[in-house]
């Protein structure tokens, strides 16, 4: 999806939630596209460690559930839940543009 998407280029791709954080600390993009359901840790608790540790990253919660809770989007510093369904290049472009305006 991110090669389909102008202006973004994946920097890595990881299997679990203790791999996301740790190459979100290693690497510092701009932008994660996180899964909600990943091995080990969830995407939750992976996004709210990775924000924990570089605060200016940008993170989209993904899944597969077509509803997800505003909340828990909030709560984890999430700046805004996906359904895959939907995900493409223009709400990735959208997300983006949303995020790094607030």
């Amino acid at each position: 999806m991110v090669d389909a998407s102008d202006g973004f280029e994946a920097v890595g791709e990881v299997e679990s939630g203790e791999e996301a954080v740790l190459a979100a600390g290693r690497l510092r993009p701009d932008l994660v596209l996180m899964d909600v359901n990943l091995p080990g840790i969830d995407g939750v608790e992976a996004t709210r460690r990775s924000r924990a540790a570089c605060g200016q990253i940008v993170v989209l919660l993904l899944s597969t559930a077509d509803a997800e809770e505003d909340l828990q989007t909030a709560q984890c510093g999430a700046s805004e839940y996906i359904p895959k369904s939907r995900f493409g290049p223009r709400a990735l472009e959208l997300a983006w543009r949303s995020a790094v305006v607030t």
